[in-house]
């Protein structure tokens, strides 16, 4: 189990907001944790320095992609970038510093799996490159990917079948539990249970963590198999449940197991 750093990056500055509550045109309803003084190649170089490989630079709408290319040019190949990404600017990510590129509403039309656009962008930047965004939420019978902006359900419901199909396209997926995404309140303990015994490839959890304990009941409860990522209860986010060298620490630990 592996720490995944976030760069979440909104209006051109690195903040915490709770995902659900961004909508295109309309920002009356946006809760936003935390805005950082510090620009993002801050974050990136102190990613970098910690040697935590992987983490995600995630553009929450327009106006991002300058920070985003900051933050990538301070970590070349050692950071992530989501958020926007299509078949017709994945290239320009790589090539600006990204080791991949991180897909979801591209390859999701009218609310279906749109399986010609998965295989045209694997295609483009190739399978260990591409990481798909299966975040979802709970409805009726299981969970279900939701798009733009985590508004609109698909009709893909996350299931062992259905993961081992999407991992012959892809390096890693990632997946926020966006019922309790930037809450601080807690793990979707039921959808982590789901992941660690379905997922054939690297995946990385979002949503709620709040504490040491809820990593350390995502290792138990993903059998080992899934990483995390933190945001709005860290330290270096505003957040008090949790400090950034106590996750590092974490991290080396939990690496130190697998070498």
């Amino acid at each position: 189990m592996r720490f995944r750093p976030c760069i979440d990056l909104h209006d051109g500055r690195v903040k915490q907001i709770v995902g659900s509550t961004l909508q295109d045109g309309d920002s009356s309803g946006l809760r936003t944790n935390f805005s950082s003084p510090f620009p993002p190649a801050h974050y990136a170089r102190m990613y970098r320095e910690d040697d935590l490989a992987g983490g995600h630079v995630i553009m929450l709408g327009p106006g991002n992609e300058d920070a985003a290319a900051e933050a990538l040019a301070a970590w070349p190949d050692g950071l992530q970038v989501g958020g926007g990404i299509t078949a017709d600017n994945a290239r320009l990510w790589l090539d600006r510093g990204a080791s991949h590129v991180i897909v979801t509403s591209y390859v999701f039309h009218h609310g279906a799996l749109d399986e010609e656009r998965l295989r045209a962008l694997t295609r483009l930047v190739g399978r260990s490159r591409l990481v798909l965004d299966l975040s979802c939420r709970w409805r009726d019978d299981g969970y279900y990917v939701v798009t733009d902006r985590w508004q609109k359900f698909t009709s893909l419901r996350i299931s062992g079948p259905v993961l081992e199909r999407l991992a012959s396209f892809c390096d890693e997926f990632l997946v926020h539990a966006v019922d309790v995404e930037g809450q601080c309140m807690g793990v979707d303990e039921r959808l982590i249970a789901l992941l660690g015994k379905e997922v054939p490839v690297p995946t990385t959890y979002a949503g709620g963590i709040a504490s040491m304990a809820d990593l350390e009941l995502i290792r138990q409860a993903g059998h080992g198999r899934l990483d995390a990522t933190v945001g709005s209860a860290l330290d270096i986010f505003g957040g008090s449940g949790l400090r950034y060298r106590d996750v590092v620490e974490f991290h080396i630990r939990e690496s130190k197991k697998h070498r």
